[in-house]
């Protein structure tokens, strides 16, 4: 019996994907969470096998979750499932060690097959990841400059991104506020901008905020 565990912050989108789960044979649904500090503290007395998880959290984002799952839970799989576009986000949470990446809208089928896949430890690659992979590699494209960027680099840029300050970020990733702008500075170097005000237009941009 395969553990599910979902993690959204909308609940119709919980309903939504329980309802697609609840009923296959060999799935069982772990728990529910809505914000990436719920889920956390859920998996400190509760795993699960897999983990759907939602990027766009209140407080802790799926960025952030995916890293404390990583380090903590080495056996659990996440496969992100998000409104956001594969183009913008499949490549960066792959490369920071997504088990898969899938698009809120795909069909029930497809959900399935990446649950199962992602399960035997195996990664679950769409036709359009593929693709973007297959480019990548043969170099046809560079791509965005953040595709880029390493785990902890992204989880600040989007922080910053979306407005939050440098002593805020500290305290929420646990660092120091002098590594924040340590980050910061590089983050400003890596994608040709000069101040947050444009990591903000470059992250509205590129699909990866909304504005």
């Amino acid at each position: 019996m395969l553990s599910i565990a979902i993690v959204d912050d909308h609940s119709i989108v919980r309903a939504g994907f329980r309802e697609m789960l609840e009923d296959e044979m060999g799935i069982a649904i772990a728990f529910e969470a809505a914000s990436g500090e719920q889920a956390l503290e859920i998996l400190r007395s509760q795993s699960c096998d897999v983990l759907l998880l939602d990027l766009s959290l209140p407080g802790q984002s799926g960025v952030d979750v995916l890293r404390a799952v990583r380090q903590r839970y080495e056996n659990i799989k996440v496969l992100v499932l998000s409104g956001f576009p594969e183009e913008r986000y499949a490549l960066p949470m792959i490369r920071n060690g997504a088990n898969g990446y899938l698009s809120k809208d795909c069909e029930r089928a497809e959900l399935l097959a990446a649950i199962r896949t992602v399960a035997q430890g195996r990664r679950y690659i769409s036709p359009k990841t593929a693709e973007l992979l297959a480019g990548d590699l043969a170099g046809e494209t560079s791509g965005p400059p953040h595709e880029s960027l390493s785990e902890r680099e992204f989880q600040v840029f989007l922080r910053l991104a979306q407005g939050e300050s440098v002593s805020s970020i500290a305290e929420v990733l646990n660092i120091s506020v002098k590594t924040v702008s340590t980050y910061r500075t590089r983050l400003l170097e890596k994608l040709n901008v000069s101040s947050n005000a444009e990591l903000a237009m470059y992250a509205v941009q590129q699909g990866l905020i909304i504005a």
